[in-house]
């Protein structure tokens, strides 16, 4: 049964199903494989449309009625003033997300060029856009009011940029709209340039939708028709036969049902009016959200007879009365007014609709006002204040440390039925990456001081030094009962300004201004701590190895190389104490534009670098200052004999609560694996690789260990290697296998020495062959006896799977080829993946091979692994540039250019154009871009707010082009690179105090997972 009392949940989401506004269409990627790195951010957001068509659509039943002369005439008209808006929201702020999206508009005043179009649409934050017209003309548009409840926005264009047809608009009369009245929804629906829907208003009296978390308009009633409008038709004028706009498309259901919601138009008409007269628009508000409720429940409520019989005769045609359904604590009407009090009068006046409550709240800001209510069939009077609406809407956002930060909204608070007050995380990023969510948390205080407002929050951050540790207090709207602590490391060096973003709606643009540079970081002092001990395990020689351990936290300032995360936690072992040298997995290290903090004995934290990143073996060696530690570290022993198959060792390995766990047990396999790539998304992994397995359900659960000899020795490492992503969960897979020692040696023992090792690598993958598979594909007998001899263990050798993709001149004549089997490299059999560890020293190899069955000789060149890391990366337009990294190199047979999109974000040109990652960029306006110094000269002649032309070739070898418009005030152009000394430096483009999207000029991938701090047991 319906009714005019919908149930309505006040916290949490909405208990009513199916109730959906019409989903922003998400521009299509008209490219193959441009998959999304930044996935939470991005998996499941996708709503491909069909291409844009000129053509109106008609539902069948609807067909007849709408070819009527009448109406045919009307539509006519009307079509000239529908403009279709592609628009981005630049950055997460208040209820929305950053995102690219389209929907509908339609001109309200030729003139000035004012466009009316959903709230929704204009957003509460940053707004980048343009509409076309009905003619294809195409003109930015600037929001100059969107207002603080209600789901309507103002844009305005300049009408003298449309030059090949007369810009007319239309009449908003919302007194025209009334039951059974008929009418047509014209506008961008589901993706078409344009569409006419047809429908019969049905009800003018619906409670606003609820769309769960998130912005819902309240405090009004709803237009109810049946049109069965979709994606893209958010802001579509609701025409009648005459050509007047008589409400506003606003929302629908998502169940199938063809049920649309439109919002009247008296408020927007009078918002219109005061901007055309260049008035102030006053909103004002008693903090209490209202709701229609019929007279039998209102009476359950407590309404007298007496009340009714009034109110009935008064106003005849109304069949209920406005009811108290939130009251905010802290507000004018707290402990005042009641959830379950029916509005009688304000001032006196008798009162029913949403329409007169609003003009009379609106007209008296930061006046008093005498409400009568009935409570329970008793008569309460109370005197409000009423207060501004506009005071308690965001209209500016600080930028710090990598995350953004307002005052919390009438609407988040009117959300949870919490107070309107605190400092709200609009964009959980960088140092306020928090565990578990990325939007919903306020913070309580920052490093001890209360934070109850923005402003005090500005004041407390701009005392904080760079890579400062503060503790951090915060809670989460949905759960204001548990105060959450954590402690962050402050970033001012990759994110060094901190910036104040505020809304000028003259330019319909968010004006910058730098509030106050880092404070340079305190000097580290030397910490003294002790080990705990670990004698209650049994287990002796364990006890010792427990102070070879740190915990690494690895932060990622910006995304590279197709790595997933933007923050990593492990564990890795020390291999020299004296010098700080420390062995830790690739998939915690995964390059060295990061931030590295090493705990020690659970006491100490010290800042580490990179030193050494091995291109194929998964580990990394990192170095801390060993002055600033007073702990008795271990260096660990690395045994120098190769574990074997069936032999029993200790394992030891640190599970999911970063706890250490010890338990003996038994090498099941030592086996060549081959970690999977990731299709999507290339990122490092490991390959020809010997990995170890143990017979334990501890090594799955542990990420980082080792395996122990009785006499203490380090056998094996224990490391986690990324690998793909399954495509139905979005996660990504980490397999957990042991790394044997002696292979480490060679290249650790440089590292000890002080020598950086600059290796040489095959650049192919491998595979093995028995020998079965071996003699058919043409090796000889007197080979398949030498290796008998040489292994007598694994009756094995290595055959050629994937070859990199070749170098600017192509292959080598002499290089490897996909199915070559290698027998000898310079007379050396090879039957051991770590017997081709002879290539790290040689800029050629003498190879015995057998191919297509015949045996050949080659003088086969090695490459350097020197540029294989990344060493420079460009931020432009929401997309991260840098050359292909290895694992490109890997999974391709040819590169076609040097500039390869490795990440883009939401709410960027990039994505509002169709760029993604796995794209490489040939040419830039039909100027080649071969590398990535060719493609910023090009870049920088590009104007601002100027189209542009790429010339792009997808992974899988389609090229496309692609136009896009250049935005530097929300997308600076951002360049990270190395100096000469190996240290990354980063170089903003563009005027002072410019950029926010992608937060501050440093893309931030919008993706759940861990956060940035540490947590505080307990």
């Amino acid at each position: 049964m319906t009714t005019n009392g919908d149930a309505r949940g006040k916290r949490k989401k909405s208990p009513v199903k199916g109730l959906d506004r019409p989903a922003k269409i998400l521009k299509n990627d008209s490219y193959p494989a441009a998959t999304e790195i930044d996935q939470s951010l991005e998996e499941g957001i996708y709503n491909m449309e069909s291409d844009l068509e000129d053509h109106i659509s008609l539902p069948p039943n609807a067909a007849m009625a709408a070819n009527s002369v009448e109406w045919q005439e009307t539509i006519e008209k009307v079509v000239r003033n529908v403009v279709s808006i592609h628009f981005c929201q630049t950055c997460s702020f208040d209820t929305d997300s950053s995102i690219s999206s389209e929907a509908t508009g339609f001109v309200v005043d030729a003139q000035k060029g004012y466009i009316l179009t959903n709230r929704h649409v204009v957003g509460a934050g940053p707004f980048w856009g343009f509409c076309i017209f009905d003619n294809h003309e195409e003109v930015d548009v600037h929001p100059v009011y969107r207002d603080p409840v209600h789901d309507f926005g103002i844009l305005r264009f300049d009408p003298k940029a449309i030059k090949y047809m007369k810009v007319e608009e239309l009449a908003l009369r919302p007194d025209l709209a009334k039951v059974g009245v008929e009418i047509r929804v014209v506008g961008n629906d589901a993706g078409e340039k344009l569409s006419i829907l047809s429908g019969v208003i049905s009800r003018l009296d619906r409670n606003a939708p609820e769309y769960g978390e998130g912005y819902s308009d309240f405090n009004t009633n709803y237009i109810q028709a049946a049109a069965a409008a979709s994606g893209g038709s958010s802001g579509s004028p609701v025409v009648n036969i005459n050509g007047h706009a008589i409400a506003l498309q606003a929302g629908g259901r998502s169940d199938g049902a063809a049920t649309d919601y439109f919002l009247p138009l008296d408020r927007p008409l009078r918002a219109l009016e005061c901007i055309r007269k260049g008035e102030a628009i006053s909103r004002g508000t008693i903090q209490t959200q209202w709701i229609i409720k019929p007279f039998d429940e209102c009476r359950r409520l407590g309404l007298t007879p007496e009340w009714e019989s009034a109110i009935r005769k008064g106003f005849p045609k109304e069949t209920g009365l406005l009811v108290a359904e939130v009251v905010l604590p802290e507000g004018p009407a707290d402990n005042k007014l009641e959830e379950g009090d029916v509005l009688i009068s304000v001032n006196d006046e008798l009162l029913t609709q949403f329409a007169r409550l609003d003009a009379i709240l609106d007209s008296k800001v930061d006046q008093k006002i005498n409400i009568v209510v009935q409570r329970g069939g008793n008569d309460v009077k109370v005197e409000l204040l009423v207060g501004d609406l506009h005071a308690i809407t965001p209209d500016r956002f600080v930028t710090v440390a990598g995350g953004s930060f307002h005052n919390l909204s009438y609407q988040q608070a009117r959300l949870y039925a919490i107070p309107a007050k605190g400092v709200y995380v609009c964009e959980a990023a960088g140092s306020f990456r928090f565990e578990s969510s990325d939007a919903g948390w306020l913070i309580e205080s920052v490093d001890q001081k209360k934070t109850p407002d923005l402003d005090a929050f500005i004041e407390v951050m701009s005392k904080i030094p760079d890579r400062a540790r503060v503790v951090v207090h915060y809670k989460h709207v949905r759960d204001l009962h548990t105060l959450n602590t954590c402690i962050v490391h402050i970033d001012r060096h990759w994110t060094d300004k901190m910036r104040m973003a505020v809304r000028n709606d003259v330019t319909g643009l968010w004006d910058f201004i730098e509030l106050a540079g880092p404070l340079p970081a305190e000097p580290a002092v030397r910490s003294k701590a002790h080990f705990a001990r670990l004698d209650t395990f049994g287990h002796p020689a364990a006890v010792d190895v427990i102070r070879s351990f740190v915990r690494i936290s690895c932060a990622l300032p910006l995304k590279i190389d197709g790595f997933p995360r933007a923050r990593k936690v492990g564990f890795g072992i020390v291999i020299n104490a004296e010098k700080g040298l420390v062995i830790a997995s690739r998939s915690i290290i995964p390059f060295d534009l990061c931030d590295l903090s090493l705990t020690i004995a659970e006491t100490i934290i010290v800042e580490a670098k990179v030193v050494f990143l091995h291109p194929i073996a998964n580990y990394a060696v990192i170095q801390y200052d060993p002055a600033l530690v007073d702990a008795p570290v271990k260096s660990a022993t690395l045994a120098k004999e190769t574990i074997k198959q069936g032999a029993p060792t200790l394992f030891m390995g640190f599970n999911q609560n970063l706890r250490p766990v010890v338990t003996p047990t038994t090498v099941t396999d030592i086996t060549t694996v081959a970690i999977p790539s990731n299709p999507t998304a290339p990122r490092y992994r490991a390959i020809n690789l010997d990995a170890i397995t143990v017979d334990t359900n501890l090594s799955g659960q542990c990420s980082s260990g080792v395996l122990i000899r009785e006499d203490g020795a380090i056998e094996a490492l224990w490391l986690s290697y990324l690998g793909e992503r399954t495509p139905h969960t979005q996660k990504d897979v980490e397999y957990h296998l042991g790394l044997a020692t002696p292979t480490l040696l060679p290249v650790l023992d440089q590292i000890q020495s002080g020598v950086t090792p600059s290796l040489r690598i095959l650049n192919v993958e491998t595979n093995t062959v028995q020998m079965s598979q071996c003699r058919i594909m043409g090796v000889s007998e007197s080979w398949i006896s030498k290796v008998a001899e040489a292994n007598s263990i694994r009756h094995q050798l290595f055959m050629v799977r994937k070859v990199d993709c070749a170098p600017a001149g192509g292959h080598d004549s002499q290089a490897l080829q996909e199915g070559d089997i290698i027998l000898t490299l310079n007379d050396q059999l090879i039957t051991r993946l770590s017997e081709l560890d002879i290539m790290y020293n040689h800029e050629y190899l003498d190879a015995l091979i057998v191919r297509r069955g015949e045996e050949l000789k080659l003088r086969v060149p090695t490459i350097p692994t020197v540029d294989l890391e990344t060493s420079r990366a460009v931020i432009f337009c929401g997309v991260v540039l840098h050359a292909p990294h290895h694992a490109v190199r890997q999974q391709i047979s040819k590169l076609h250019s040097e500039v390869y999109v490795s990440l883009r974000t939401r709410g960027s040109p990039a994505y509002q154009y169709g760029l993604g990652p796995t794209n490489f960029i040939t040419a830039l306006n039909d100027q080649p871009t071969p590398t990535l110094e060719h493609f910023i000269k090009e870049a920088e002649k590009v104007k601002d707010n100027e189209y542009f032309r790429l010339r792009v070739v997808t992974f899988d070898n389609v090229p496309w082009v692609c136009t896009m418009k250049k935005c530097e005030h929300y997308f600076p152009t951002v360049e990270f690179a190395k100096d000469s000394e190996g240290i990354w430096r980063k170089k903003v483009s563009g005027k002072e105090g410019d950029g926010i999207g992608g937060m501050g000029g440093v893309v931030v991938a919008e993706e759940g997972g861990e956060g940035a701090e540490e947590s505080v047991d307990g």
